[in-house]
C-alpha cells in the first residue's frame, strides 16, 4: 500500500476532523473535567469500530482505543485539555467569548484530533489488509496539570505497546529530538491558630507565616541547585482578613529539573524547608503531592522515521486569508518577539522565516530543540519507544498558552491538524510495516533506559487531584 493512500483516506475525513476539531474548541473543558471533548473523541472511534476502554487511571475522561489484532502494537498519544482564563473567539485582537473562561491555548483541540485522524487510517489499512497490527489511540486527559499519562502509566496503560508517537501544535515544522524537563506538583498546607491580629496576636500562630518562611528559605536554596532546574510557586489560600491570624495557609510548588533524581532531591530539600518553617511558627505542616513527571527521552529510532514523514510532506499549505490573519496576529506580539524566535530556526532558513506569517518549511530536528517546560509525554517515553514533532499551526512567533494560540486553533490551524494527522499516519505505518525499525527502535530503548527504567513517580495510594482543576 502507497502512504498517499493514507493521506487521501486523511483528506476525505476533511470535513469530519474539522469539525470535531472545532467543537471541542468551542467546549473547552479544564483537566481530568473534558466530559463533552472524550466523549466526542471515544464515539468518533467507536463508529470507526475501536474498542473503548474508559476510565484508565480512575479518570472518568481517560480512554483507549484499540484496532487491530496481534503485534505490533504502535500507540497514538491524544490530549484535549484547555487552559484556564484563555477564552477568547477566534479573532485576530484579544476578544474573550467569556470572561475568565477556559481555551485551547496549547491547541488540543487540533492534537486529539489529528491523533484521531492518524488512528483512523490506520484502522483502515489493517481493515483493508495492507497491515498487520494494533493501533491503540491513547486519550489522554489533564496534560496541562501533567496528570493524565501518569496516572495512565500506573496503571499500565502502556505497557504493552511496542513504540508510540504524537505531536503537539507550534509555530514551527519539525521532529523533536531535544528533552523536555522532569517535575514535582506539590502543595505544601499549613495549620496554626486564628487569633485578633491586634487584640491578641500572642495567642495566634500564623499558618502565613509558615508560608512566606518557606518561600523565602527557598530563595535561599536556589543559589545550591543546577542552573537547568526550575522552582516556582503560588499562594493558594493566605487567609482571609488582616485583622484575623490565618489559622490555614497553602502554597503550590512546581519543581523542574532534567531528570528525575534532580527533581526528587530537591523537593526533598522542599520537605525539610516546610517543617523547618512549620517549627519557626510553631504551626503543624502537610504535603500533598498532586504529580510527578519524568522528562522526555526521544527515541531516535522514531524520531528519525517521523522525520522522514514530515520531510517528505513538505510544507503546510495554508491559503492567503490564513497568512493574512497570522500576520494580523503578529502585530500584536511585543516588537522582539518573532526577532527571538528565529534564533531558533538554522541559519539558512532565517530570511524565508522573516518573510512568512506562517513558515511551514520543515526545520530538522535538532538535540536543542527540546523545551524548559515538562510534559506528561515523558513518561510514556520511559516505558516504550518515542517519538513526536511539531506543525505549526500558529504565526510564527506565537508563544503557547496565550489567546494569540487560541485565536489560530479555532480557525487557520485545522489545516495544520490534517498536515499532522498525515505525519502521524505516515509514521506509524512505517513502524508497523518494517520490522527492522521498530527492532532498532527497542534495542535503543533497551540500551538508554532499559525495561526497569520506569517507576511512578506518585505515592502509594495517590489519587487524581480532581480538585486542582474545579
Amino acid at each position: 500500500m502507497k502512504k498517499s493512500t493514507l493521506y487521501d483516506w486523511v483528506d476525505e475525513e476533511r470535513d469530519r476532523l474539522e469539525s470535531l476539531a472545532l467543537d471541542i474548541w468551542e467546549t473547552p473543558e479544564l483537566g481530568l473535567h473534558e466530559e463533552e471533548s472524550s466523549r466526542l473523541l471515544r464515539e468518533t472511534l467507536a463508529d470507526e469500530g475501536f474498542e473503548i476502554e474508559r476510565g484508565v487511571g480512575d479518570m472518568p475522561t481517560a480512554f483507549l482505543a484499540t484496532y487491530g489484532d496481534g503485534d505490533p502494537r504502535i500507540g497514538i498519544l491524544g490530549e484535549f485539555d484547555a487552559l484556564p482564563g484563555l477564552s477568547q473567539k477566534a479573532k485576530p485582537e484579544r476578544e474573550p467569548i467569556e470572561e475568565g473562561a477556559p481555551g485551547h491555548g496549547c491547541g488540543h483541540n487540533l492534537f486529539g484530533t489529528a491523533c484521531l485522524g492518524g488512528a483512523v487510517a490506520i484502522k483502515r489499512a489493517i481493515e483493508a489488509g495492507d497491515l498487520d497490527g494494533t493501533v491503540v489511540y491513547c486519550g489522554c486527559p489533564a496534560e496541562e496539570t501533567l496528570v493524565g499519562k501518569v496516572f495512565m502509566a500506573r496503571a499500565g496503560a502502556f505497557d504493552d505497546l511496542d513504540a508510540a508517537v504524537t505531536w503537539h501544535p507550534s509555530d514551527l515544522n519539525t521532529a523533536q529530538l531535544g528533552g523536555s524537563l522532569a517535575l514535582d506538583s506539590v502543595r505544601y498546607s499549613f495549620e496554626g491558630e486564628a487569633a485578633h491580629a491586634a487584640g491578641s496576636p500572642e495567642s495566634g500562630r500564623s499558618a502565613l507565616d509558615a508560608v512566606q518562611l518557606m518561600n523565602t528559605a527557598t530563595e535561599y536554596m536556589r543559589e545550591h541547585i543546577s542552573e537547568e532546574a526550575r522552582v516556582h510557586y503560588n499562594v493558594v489560600d493566605g487567609g482571609q482578613a488582616p485583622n484575623v491570624v490565618p489559622a490555614e495557609a497553602t502554597v503550590w510548588y512546581y519543581v523542574r529539573a532534567p531528570d528525575r533524581d534532580q527533581v526528587e532531591r530537591i523537593t526533598a530539600w522542599l520537605d525539610d524547608i516546610a517543617e523547618g518553617a512549620a517549627t519557626m511558627t510553631q504551626t503543624e505542616s502537610e504535603k500533598r503531592m498532586l504529580t510527578g513527571c519524568y522528562d522526555f527521552l526521544a527515541n531516535e529510532t522514531v524520531t528519525e522515521v517521523i522525520w522522514e514523514n514530515v520531510e517528505a510532506l513538505g510544507e503546510i499549505e495554508y491559503d492567503d486569508d490564513a497568512e493574512a490573519f497570522a500576520e494580523k496576529l503578529q502585530e500584536t506580539f511585543p516588537e522582539d518577539r518573532i526577532e527571538a524566535r528565529l534564533e531558533d530556526v538554522p541559519a539558512d532558513q532565517r530570511e524565508a522565516a522573516a518573510s512568512r506569517s506562517l513558515y511551514t518549511e520543515p526545520v530538522p530536528p535538532t538535540e536543542d530543540n527540546g523545551t524548559s517546560g515538562s510534559t506528561d509525554v515523558g513518561d510514556v517515553s520511559w516505558i516504550t519507544p518515542t517519538g513526536q514533532f511539531r506543525a505549526a499551526t500558529w504565526a510564527l512567533g506565537t508563544p503557547a498558552h496565550s489567546w494569540q494560540a487560541v485565536a489560530a486553533d479555532g480557525s487557520f490551524g485545522t489545516e495544520g491538524m490534517l498536515h499532522a494527522a498525515k505525519v502521524i499516519a505516515g509514521s506509524v505505518h512505517d513502524l508497523m510495516a518494517d520490522p527492522d525499525r521498530l527492532d532498532a527502535a527497542r534495542e535503543e530503548f533497551a540500551t538508554v533506559a532499559g525495561p526497569d527504567a520506569y517507576e511512578t513517580p506518585l505515592p502509594e495510594g495517590a489519587e487524581p487531584p480532581f480538585d486542582v482543576t474545579d
